[in-house]
């Protein structure tokens, strides 16, 4: 029977790099007193062997873990790729790592993750959005490490927040609108309490109609989220059927906004000719489609940036109190609006 192979140790790659395993552990955690020459040749002793570093038993020893843990609601959301996209690369300078949470929408089941991911005793904590559980929430707070709230401006921070106010964002969507001379204007999401923020996008375009003197009724739910571009086209249908004299309707999101256009070509309804159409998101799909849809920018990769670079301020001791850093959305007006 052939014997498992020996797995390479680090002092199987001191040795044959003509060092000490401390050296080698300097090097491998990227610290200064290791010369890059002496790095160099440590790298490629364990390339050589196949030996990996083993940071779960250096965490112990250091106390330190250099991950930060993210919780988010969608895995395949381009919106929050992107956040993740610009936490990574801003984190990564120190060699920091993400260890991701996926809470589909759920507040309690982020409750589960967030409790998970603090027993891994992470160097930060990024969770999306700022309404969470009571218990959620006394676990940030008692944490003992950064945390930090995006894509939201919650009442109550717990740490910091880099965020925005979905609600007010569509209020200026809606403003751009009446603006325009629309006052038959629909909204189509944000009618489930899991997707919070669609939620507040919900109430921010009720608020903007009331304010304008406008009846805010016409309100089409489109099922749980994240929406599709399906649902969006089944909700579009039903706006059509029963308020077919509607002048516009801002949707929850790009994909459903995309979704309720396709409906209006299979039914013949010109667009923005006898009905404008707007999302939000500003995701790839909105700029190619045809007409390009009006929509919102959230700058989602720059959330993830400063979030990180928050992180790295706090960590670092460069900042002490709360902070709280406002992204400011821009309305993109295309084809599918005049």
């Amino acid at each position: 029977m052939t014997q498992p192979r020996k797995t390479p140790t680090m002092a199987d790659v001191a040795r044959l790099a003509g060092v000490s395993p401390m050296t080698v552990s300097r090097a491998f955690k990227r610290d200064t007193s290791v010369s890059e020459a002496t790095r160099e040749a440590i790298l490629k002793a364990a390339e050589e062997i196949g030996y990996v570093f083993d940071s779960a038993a250096s965490s112990l020893r250091s106390q330190r873990t250099d991950f930060v843990a993210v919780t988010i609601p969608s895995i395949n959301n381009a919106n929050f790729a992107e956040t993740l996209r610009g936490l990574t690369e801003g984190l990564k300078v120190r060699g920091l790592q993400i260890l991701l949470g996926y809470t589909d929408y759920d507040i309690h089941e982020e409750e589960r993750l967030v409790e998970q991911l603090l027993r891994r005793r992470p160097e930060a904590i990024v969770v999306t959005g700022g309404k969470h559980t009571p218990r959620t929430r006394r676990l940030l707070e008692n944490a003992g490490i950064p945390v930090v709230e995006t894509w939201d401006l919650p009442e109550a921070p717990i740490g910091h927040v880099v965020g925005f106010s979905n609600a007010d964002a569509v209020r200026g969507m809606v403003d751009h609108f009446v603006a325009r001379g629309l006052t038959r204007i629909a909204f189509i999401g944000g009618d489930a309490d899991r997707d919070t923020r669609g939620t507040d996008r919900r109430e921010g375009f009720v608020a903007a109609m009331q304010a304008n003197g406008l009846e805010a009724t016409r309100l089409i739910a489109a099922g749980a989220p994240p929406i599709s571009m399906r649902e969006g086209a089944d909700a579009m249908g039903r706006l059509l059927d029963s308020l077919p004299d509607t002048q516009a309707v801002i949707c929850v999101s790009d994909l459903s906004a995309f979704g309720a256009l396709t409906e209006c070509q299979r039914r013949g309804v010109r667009v923005p000719e006898d009905i404008w159409i707007a999302g939000f998101g500003d995701y790839e799909i909105a700029e190619v489609a045809v007409p390009a849809l009006t929509t919102i920018n959230p700058f989602p990769r720059e959330i993830g940036a400063k979030a990180a670079a928050l992180i790295l301020e706090v960590l670092d001791g460069r900042q002490a109190g709360p902070v709280t850093l406002r992204i400011a959305p821009e309305l993109m007006i295309r084809q599918s609006s005049r």
